[in-house]
């Protein structure tokens, strides 16, 4: 009989039971699990993935069970379920602890309905440790870091790690003082579901904290790549448009009700995810330097929103930005930055942040607006929501 796909808020059960219902889901005793936003609006937004329905054939496998369906964060349109099979979850964990040094105590800071989240859960499953969990319900704070991360080191000793997304650690250096204490005290912090920018990186590791990027996606469960280099059984290739590809035993089985998914290709007689993300291969190391349907041309000049955003981070006035182009008569696409000021009395000057970008990567990909805002508008495990930026920018 085929299994079920539930649908389930991990976030609001209790950590014990939510452990319980995915070890059964990775031995197949239980059924696959599909972890859904707790708001209402989240779920139905998921609705397409068939949610508390069986699995249809090819969808799981009775020797490596279906255990988990991660939606990705559609960017591309409406979500898609990645089939992750017990053993591309369990080699993505193993080879994580293999990396970073060995088992520990994991800080779960990020929605367990993100592969990221379910991450955590896998790992310290493996380890058989209970994750410290901190509340997100009234979103991601300094305070509730800092005293989360009190209770783990008071109950927890040997190795502890945390997982988090750029905008929270940079919100973690900005708080500085407790908050940078207790960020400084893990073994590792993976920073990851979206670009770390240069100067991002820098600070955090002039502050002493011991960070790690992680690139990844649902479709690979999580981050394989790690400062650059893939983990252990994982292979990277860029294919002839420079699209990264990624093989190995951490791959999706494919999508939710998509007998054919044309992202899983065979290349060199392997399986390989192809992405939409631009690379750069030095040996073994990879370097992504931006998405293939980001590309800005304005004026028939290409621009890299992703070079421009990392120009953008390493000027004193700025925190956060988002590049994006808008519909021009003259220009085709004007370049605009969507961004925060690190002091509202003192917003960043258009010109001086024409020049800054000019002189590193020409003037074509100066920005020639600027949006100031409180907050970037995110989606997902904090990625950029480049629609609503463009939006904001229009």
């Amino acid at each position: 009989m085929p299994r079920l796909l539930r649908a389930v808020a991990l976030a609001q059960l209790p950590l014990a039971r939510t452990l319980d219902l995915l070890a059964a889901a990775l031995a197949g005793d239980g059924d696959a699990l599909l972890p859904v936003p707790q708001d209402e609006p989240g779920r139905r937004a998921l609705a397409g993935l068939r949610p508390d329905t069986p699995l249809q054939l090819g969808e799981d496998d009775q020797s490596d069970p279906t255990a988990v369906v991660v939606a990705t964060s559609g960017s591309t349109g409406d979500p898609r379920g990645a089939l992750l099979p017990a053993s591309a979850l369990r080699a993505s964990a193993n080879a994580t602890l293999s990396r970073l040094g060995g088992p520990g105590v994991w800080l779960l800071a990020l929605a367990p309905h993100h592969i990221a989240g379910v991450q955590v859960l896998v790992r310290s499953l493996l380890a058989d440790t209970e994750p410290e969990v901190l509340d997100l319900s009234h979103g991601f704070t300094p305070e509730a870091f800092t005293l989360a991360t009190g209770r783990l080191r008071r109950r927890a000793a040997g190795r502890r790690y945390a997982a988090l997304v750029p905008t929270q650690l940079a919100r973690l250096l900005d708080a500085g003082g407790e908050a940078l204490a207790a960020l400084t005290s893990y073994d590792a912090v993976l920073v990851g579901a979206a670009a770390t920018p240069e100067a991002l990186l820098e600070r955090a590791q002039q502050a002493g904290v011991q960070v790690v990027t992680t690139y990844g996606m649902s479709e690979t469960s999580g981050g394989c790549v790690y400062d650059g280099r893939p983990l252990d059984g994982v292979r990277v290739d860029l294919d002839a448009d420079g699209r990264v590809l990624l093989a190995g035993p951490v791959l999706a089985r494919g999508y939710r009700l998509r007998p054919q998914a044309p992202e899983f290709v065979e290349h060199g007689g392997r399986r390989w995810l192809r992405t939409d993300d631009l690379g750069e291969l030095d040996g073994d190391r990879l370097r992504v330097v931006g998405r293939a349907d980001d590309v800005i041309v304005t004026g028939g000049l290409k621009v890299s929103p992703a070079a421009v955003e990392a120009v953008l981070a390493g000027l004193p006035e700025i925190g956060e930005s988002i590049v994006v182009g808008v519909p021009d008569p003259e220009w085709g696409q004007l370049v605009v930055a969507v961004l925060t000021a690190r002091d509202r009395a003192r917003p960043p000057v258009l010109q001086e942040v024409r020049a800054a970008v000019s002189a590193r990567l020409g003037p074509a990909a100066a920005p020639r607006r600027l949006v100031l805002v409180d907050h970037l508008p995110l989606r997902g495990p904090g990625k950029p929501d480049r629609r609503a930026a463009a939006d904001l920018a229009r």
